[in-house]
């Protein structure tokens, strides 16, 4: 699994959504890179670990992560927020937890009714297997849909999207089963590291109601809404994200 380092100072891991990869976040790297040393991942199946041999799986992948990483604040982004979270549940170098337009369960239910449709994650892998290309050009697409920035986030996410290579079509496939079939609720009260949750008001895929309702379960979280955002924040508001996530690691402190 591709790990790239860059940077200087506290340790920062960062997991990308589905079918992207680490370059997503460069944007972010530039404004964070001058007070952490960022550790950008490429998950199985996903840029330059396309040819991986592990499986997309949510407890081998945190631990690989973690096996490879120094303590450190994990942030998760979309389905990377399954994956950091499932490590700041279960893995003692876990000092804090960003989750960037992610919750712990996706999709709807009586008991979780700020999420989107099962159908939506099951259209897509029907559809991922008659047009590949579109169907990822359709998915990235809702990352930045409402946005302020939208237009030019599209531009950056589709230039972005083959720039390390085409995303494994197995892998794609067992992410969105990741997304369809988490639930991780019950991982939120014994979380004993402190969480940030970041939501863009204008997100169609993760309803802001939805993580302000996850951070509520966990104990020392706290959730902002980046008014004019939407899935991807980090592109359009780089510099908002980037003053959150600087802010938070100050609290949690050396």
């Amino acid at each position: 699994m591709h790990i790239e380092t860059l940077g200087s100072g506290p340790d920062l891991v960062l997991i990308h959504g589905w079918a992207l990869h680490g370059g997503v976040f460069a944007p972010l790297a530039e404004h964070l890179a001058p007070r952490f040393r960022l550790h950008l991942v490429d998950l199985p199946g996903h840029g330059l670990s396309r040819d991986s041999e592990q499986p997309l799986d949510l407890a081998g992948v945190a631990s690989e992560i973690g096996a490879r990483t120094p303590p450190a604040i994990w942030l998760g982004w979309s389905l990377g927020g399954l994956f950091a979270l499932r490590a700041a549940a279960s893995l003692p170098t876990v000092r804090g937890l960003v989750m960037v337009a992610a919750t712990p369960r996706f999709v709807r239910a009586p008991d979780w009714p700020h999420a989107v449709e099962p159908v939506v994650f099951t259209r897509f892998g029907e559809e991922l297997a008659h047009d590949y290309a579109g169907t990822l050009d359709r998915f990235i697409a809702l990352d930045t849909l409402g946005s302020e920035h939208g237009r030019s986030e599209l531009k950056t996410l589709r230039a972005l999207l083959h720039a390390r290579g085409e995303p494994d079509p197995a892998a794609l496939r067992q992410g969105l089963h990741l997304l369809e079939d988490t639930d991780l609720r019950r991982a939120l009260p014994g979380l004993r590291v402190p969480s940030l949750w970041l939501a863009g008001r204008r997100d169609r895929l993760v309803d802001p109601r939805g993580m302000a309702a996850a951070a509520a379960l966990a104990p020392g979280a706290r959730c902002v809404e980046l008014a004019a955002a939407a899935h991807a924040p980090f592109l359009g508001h780089a510099d908002a994200v980037a003053a959150e996530i600087g802010a938070f690691a100050d609290n949690i402190g050396p």
